[in-house]
């Protein structure tokens, strides 16, 4: 592994172990037995790190959505395997969303990422739900604003569930994204055909 990329791991470890806040370069530096001068070679501050991180999630989120786009008959299968795999990822990085206000109001070029990454997100979910329609996994006669807010809706939990896990019930890994991971698919529910509803409540439901 090169050494920019033990530096980024390292980072993330220590980022998701003890907080955005409690972390220097000087702290990722110590832990990898690296002198801070070594480190600064690579990253300068601890925001170059972080945006990087940021980045990296991002790519990994680009992935899971061309791989949901990219399947031509959608199954309700392929709905539920996305939306794990999200919280999979979320989870690997879950420093920013527990930090995510701190981290948009000190690092400008994340907030301005962030609302972009909103804007385009909305169209390529809007793409998404019309695939599960002509999949006939959802009603055909859904109310355009139903699917444009339901992307809202899927950001607000998406966004948010480490941190109401971390306060609420405090759920290890694997728990906790089956936990939340279901709570969104539950969103998906009065959109499907009342087939597709049988079978997810056969799925997952009685699976839980």
């Amino acid at each position: 592994m090169k050494t920019k990329d033990k530096i980024l791991s390292k980072a993330l470890e220590l980022f998701n172990e003890k907080g955005y806040n409690n972390i220097t370069t000087r702290h990722i530096a110590a832990d990898l037995n690296m002198s801070a001068g070594n480190l600064h070679y690579h990253f300068k501050h601890s925001e170059d790190i972080i945006k990087i991180l940021f980045s990296e999630l991002i790519l990994k989120m680009d992935d899971l959505l061309n791989g949901l786009q990219k399947i031509e008959n959608k199954t309700l299968e392929d709905l539920y395997h996305f939306t794990f795999s999200t919280y999979e990822v979320f989870y690997s990085f879950r420093f920013i969303f527990m930090n995510f206000f701190d981290i948009l109001k000190n690092i400008p070029a994340i907030e301005s990422r962030y609302e972009s990454i909103n804007v385009t997100r909305k169209d390529e979910f809007q793409v998404i739900f019309k695939g599960f329609q002509k999949n006939n996994i959802f009603r055909n006669h859904i109310p355009d604003f139903i699917l444009r807010s339901l992307t809202t809706q899927i950001f607000i939990i998406a966004d948010n569930w480490i941190i109401h896990n971390s306060l609420a019930f405090k759920m290890n890994k694997d728990e906790a994204v089956k936990h939340y991971a279901l709570i969104q698919m539950n969103l998906f529910y009065p959109l499907l055909t009342e087939e597709q509803q049988k079978i997810y409540i056969e799925k997952y439901i009685s699976e839980s």
